[in-house]
């Protein structure tokens, strides 16, 4: 842990919109009555599944941006990505606004790594607005990636449930809102799991490093936030970290929560919880944005992990590697 992973922000650039967008399953979930909109079906109106999920990223930039009291020409650019091949969602999304486009794909930590890079634009005095977004769809996942829907494989236990869902924030220069004081890139960890139906355990291990190297960097401990919330390990990952972490004489305690773990409700039978770059977005930009506006959080770690396989690795045998970034929002 001898390489500096964080930085710390200057300006601190302050979140001032957000919006989250989902499916009718995960509107019956635990937060449902968070989100700004929940579709009635999972076409939301469109012929194809992935027509949807870009859809699904339009209608939050437009509304993320609504949400910020702002116009399309008031955003320098829109840092985004998804997890279909050659990130189509985020990019045909873009294609609908007049501003400039940073693709970027960290699986399901796309949330955090769009935020990231908004947060070094701003602090760096190169931009004053950014949008910042990410989304996924169950139905293109698992086609991309498994089986199609059609052959009704049964799902083993160790897996989740992919959102359908997408989150969008406003970062920027000025306004009212939480401010992000700092950033940690994580660097990509394997420690060999190459079942693709249990990526909570490949992505525990990144989870693990980055939040070692963020506590070093900044010299804080898990006492000193008031939530530390992981994207989707899910049930088993979160147990995985919460257990790795005590190897390294570090209880997480109430401190502690994972998205993907918290998502759905027992009888909705998602096995090991919610995944996805549209779980975290969704939750960090419905619940976490409301307790931070009723003070009942005043300082969150928020740390989306991803899980960095293709099909082609995984058909070729491949382990998969994980990478976790982490956010530092502050009231």
């Amino acid at each position: 842990m001898e390489r500096e992973q964080t930085l710390i922000m200057k300006r601190k650039p302050r979140i001032i919109g957000n919006y989250a967008i989902v499916g009718p399953k995960e509107g019956q979930g635990n937060f449902g009555k968070y989100f700004d909109y929940v579709m009635k079906n999972d076409y939301f109106g469109e012929s194809t599944f992935e027509k949807a999920e870009r859809k699904m990223l339009e209608s939050a930039i437009s509304g993320v941006i609504s949400n910020a009291k702002l116009s399309p020409k008031d955003i320098d650019i829109m840092v985004g990505g998804d997890l279909l091949n050659q990130i189509i969602s985020s990019s045909y999304a873009a294609r609908a606004f007049e501003f400039p486009f940073v693709g970027v794909y960290g699986a399901c930590s796309t949330m955090a790594e769009s935020m990231a890079i908004g947060s070094v634009l701003i602090d760096g005095g190169y931009c004053n607005n950014v949008v910042c977004c990410t989304g996924s769809h169950f139905s293109t996942a698992e086609r991309q990636y498994r089986f199609p829907l059609e052959l009704g494989n049964q799902r083993p236990p160790t897996s989740q449930w992919t959102i359908t869902g997408a989150g969008a924030c406003v970062l920027s220069m000025n306004g009212d809102g939480p401010k992000i004081s700092s950033v940690t890139f994580g660097k990509v960890v394997d420690w060999g799991i190459n079942d693709v139906n249990d990526m909570g355990a490949a992505m525990a291990a990144a989870a693990r490093d980055t939040l070692l190297n963020h506590l070093e960097n900044t010299k804080t401990k898990v006492g000193d936030y008031d939530l530390i919330l992981t994207g989707d390990l899910g049930k088993l990952g979160s147990e995985i970290l919460i257990d790795l972490m005590d190897e390294e004489g570090i209880d997480l305690g109430v401190n502690y929560g994972d998205c993907g773990q918290m998502y759905f409700k027992r009888e909705q039978g998602t096995l090991c919880g919610g995944s996805g770059a549209g779980c975290c977005a969704t939750i960090f930009n419905s619940y976490v944005m409301k307790k931070f506006r009723e003070g009942k959080l005043k300082k969150v770690l928020f740390m989306p992990t991803g899980a960095l396989l293709s099909t082609t690795s995984s058909q070729q045998g491949d382990t998969v590697p994980g990478v976790c970034h982490a956010i530092v929002v502050e009231s």
